[in-house]
């Protein structure tokens, strides 16, 4: 494998941390605390091993232009910065609901999931669509 790989890597990475937090999402609420727990502790490892794979990436390969034109352009940076933006604020809330659920403080953890959770599906859905665009569709020349 090459650092020419990471770009998959991480959209499997992104694509299974939205199954295992919709996995998760599904346990909590059948109430199955402890499969919750499992399901939201492998969302946030691949998500953990996406962070650490994409900064090996970018460090060793620069950024990716995009280069289309037309309707997808707007389409494109619209998504690409609304992950961003989401991508880079999402780490301390995600920090503090493991914290809270690992002391136990349930009711906290519980309020701070109801808009940490969609905002972290979002991020890795959003993810994955970016991939799909960015090296799919169109792909860098």
């Amino acid at each position: 494998m090459s650092t020419s790989d990471l770009p998959t890597v991480n959209a499997i990475l992104n694509s299974l941390s939205a199954v295992f937090l919709i996995t998760g999402f599904v346990f909590i609420k059948k109430k199955k605390r402890e499969a919750h727990k499992k399901a939201m502790l492998t969302a946030f490892s691949l998500s953990a091993l996406f962070l650490v794979s994409y900064i090996i990436y970018h460090y060793t390969s620069g950024a990716t232009t995009f280069t289309a034109d037309g309707w997808i352009r707007p389409v494109y940076f619209t998504i690409l910065i609304s992950h961003t933006i989401l991508a880079t604020i999402i780490l301390p809330p995600i920090l503090i609901l493991l914290y809270r659920a690992w002391k136990k403080q349930y009711t906290k953890h519980a309020r701070l999931a109801r808009w940490t959770f969609p905002a972290w599906l979002y991020v890795s859905i959003t993810g994955v669509i970016i991939y799909t665009i960015l090296y799919h569709w169109y792909p860098p020349v």
